[in-house]
């Protein structure tokens, strides 16, 4: 008789709790994490859209610089002006975070 209130536990007892369960863990998951790291792409690609010239930055790599011109796909960065050093760069390497701290 024991026997048989385990297996039932195990195999058919909680079939519709068990998805409720999973379920509510998807819904978790994507408010904790999808969501947030959707925000955060959205946020990157409106920088990177308003991009113009004479904006620091700084690039997914640290190098910081200063926009000359910017192009359809790509951004040119002044990284050294007293010697006239450009560099060409894709917008896609220009990083929000890093860009706020250049002032410190």
């Amino acid at each position: 008789m024991f026997n048989s209130i385990l297996l039932q536990g195990a195999f058919g007892g909680g079939g519709a709790s068990s998805l409720l369960l999973i379920g509510g863990m998807f819904v978790v998951m994507y408010f904790f994490m999808i969501r947030p790291q959707q925000k955060k792409q959205k946020d990157q690609q409106a920088y990177v859209d308003s991009l113009k010239t004479g904006d620091k930055v700084v690039t997914i790599g640290g190098l910081h610089g200063t926009v000359t011109s910017v192009r359809e796909k790509t951004v040119v960065l002044e990284v050294d002006s007293s010697k006239g050093v450009r560099m060409v760069f894709l917008k896609t390497a220009i990083s929000k975070d890093s860009s706020a701290q250049i002032g410190e």
